[in-house]
């Protein structure tokens, strides 16, 4: 029988246990036995198609928003969930986050994340409009990526917290009037969009004196119970089919009201985090886990991958990697992994496995064929990927990402490699003159980078080789000549600490 996606967003990653139980009785009414958590936190399950009525109607009188077999109005994500269990904000707290999702008075059509500068647990990039928070109090960087483009664009001044909901709704307004302008090209003037902007709206905005600094990546481990504060838990649970069962999250529900723990988190990870439980009341919510036999301590290295929503083939391919990294005791630690099945998927990831043909329409196993890349500093939250390898068959995959793993943990032991890896902000200490900065160059049709700071392992050019060295070049990606690449500036609004 025919099925029918749903999907319910949770703004912020924020649900109240009331509400959740609410969603979680209407999906059990129409015969739903297992729920999913997406990417951009939000809920997602299946309905058989005579069941959709009844759990429609349900919806309705629980005025519960939903999307049927669409993703129209993309989730906004916050990075609340962890908000003083796995760091401290010096700012931005609950109050903030709070404010600033009341203020959105309309369904956004561009994808909007709100996350803090000293984390990285959240992605500060996935959104098309990505607030990142400043060290100063209530105002926030912005950085546009343009729908179905990589092309970033700094807001020149800071956004005030409470003008986040207005000014999303007027860029979002100009951008989809003028898409010959804003949609799809490779070549945007963000300068023009700011123009268009602050024509029509008045906002308050502070001049940027600082750049923001990307901290150095890691990802806490997020599951199980762990203290914080005077005499607090919290619960982290993960599931590795992504699959919660109805009955399980309804009697977690169920404990958080008789507990008075208010409010249930999803994080990017597809995982559920629960706040603000007593360590009186511990009992209760292990044998909530026991009942379900929920297992609430898996390995580190299976919890820093990202799978696209609702991917089989990209879930059967994690856990198949995952198996074969355990079996030759790979050292993940710092880096996190993705696989893109989809050309236009925000994921997050320092490595990631890229197929290069269509699973939609089914793939023989011996015609399979993987991209593997990294970010220029192995910083998930950096954007400038680079190609490792190509046209890698699926026995292959897990012997070159260990390869690529090994590579990394060299320059994280070698000083002087890794000083010329990773962009760092350096601090001048004589006034002798700059060193030079690496140069930089860019394929015209697929954006791919040329750097001669690592050069072109697929192309077996040596690591520190100048582009203007080369005889003959060809994109690694698309394979266009030496003369489609152009030089450009070395990011540097972006900063790794």
């Amino acid at each position: 029988m025919k099925s029918h996606t749903i999907k319910i967003n949770l703004p912020g990653g924020i649900v109240a246990a009331g509400d959740l139980f609410e969603v979680l009785t209407a999906a059990e009414k129409a015969g739903v036995e297992n729920v999913r958590f997406g990417n951009r936190q939000q809920l997602f399950f299946s309905v058989a198609e005579d069941k959709l009525p009844v759990l429609k109607q349900d919806l309705f009188l629980a005025d519960i928003m939903y999307e049927l077999n669409a993703d129209a109005h993309p989730n906004i994500i916050s990075s609340y969930a962890i908000e003083e269990v796995i760091y401290h904000p010096d700012w931005l707290r609950e109050g903030v986050y709070k404010d600033i999702l009341d203020l959105f008075d309309y369904r956004p059509q561009l994808k909007i994340n709100l996350v803090d500068n000293d984390q990285t647990f959240f992605p500060f990039f996935t959104g098309n409009l990505n607030f990142i928070a400043s060290d100063t109090s209530n105002y926030w960087y912005l950085y546009i990526r343009f729908p179905k483009t990589n092309v970033i664009y700094q807001w020149p001044t800071l956004v005030y917290s409470e003008d986040i909901a207005d000014l999303s709704s007027v860029i979002e307004r100009t951008i989809f009037a003028s898409p010959e302008l804003f949609y799809d090209r490779p070549a945007i003037d963000g300068n023009l969009l700011h123009g268009m902007v602050n024509a029509v709206g008045d906002f308050v905005i502070q001049p940027i004196t600082k750049a923001l600094k990307l901290p150095e990546f890691t990802l806490s481990y997020y599951e199980g119970f762990n203290r914080y504060g005077s005499n607090k838990l919290w619960l982290g649970i993960y599931r590795r089919d992504e699959l919660f069962k109805v009955a399980f999250l309804k009697d977690l529900c169920k404990v958080c009201m008789k507990t008075r723990v208010g409010q249930l988190y999803t994080t990017p990870w597809k995982s559920l985090i629960v706040k603000g439980i007593d360590a009186a009341d511990r009992n209760l919510w292990d044998a909530v886990l026991c009942k379900y036999r929920i297992n609430v301590r898996h390995a580190s290295n299976e919890l820093n991958w990202q799978v696209e929503d609702q991917c089989a083939y990209g879930l059967e391919l994690k856990n198949e990697l995952v198996r074969k990294l355990n079996e030759e005791d790979v050292r993940t630690f710092r880096l996190c992994f993705a696989i893109k099945t989809q050309p236009k998927t925000g994921l997050f990831g320092s490595i990631v496995i890229r197929t290069q043909q269509d699973i939609t329409d089914g793939v023989v196993l011996a015609d399979e064929r993987f991209e593997i890349l990294y970010t220029r500093d192995f910083n998930p939250n950096s954007k400038d990927f680079i190609s490792f390898r190509k046209d890698v068959r699926r026995p292959e995959l897990s012997n070159f990402i260990i390869e690529l793993c090994n590579y990394y943990y060299e320059l994280q032991s070698e000083p002087d490699l890794m000083a010329n890896a990773v962009y760092l902000e350096n601090e001048v200490l004589t006034e002798a003159a700059e060193p030079e900065k690496p140069k930089v160059y860019q394929c015209r049709n697929c954006f791919t980078i040329y750097d001669e700071t690592y050069g072109d392992a697929v192309n077996e050019i040596a690591v520190g080789t100048p582009f203007e060295k080369l005889e003959t070049y060809c994109c690694p990606t698309c394979e266009a000549p030496k003369e489609d690449f152009k030089l450009i500036e070395t990011p540097q609004p972006i900063q790794t600490e």
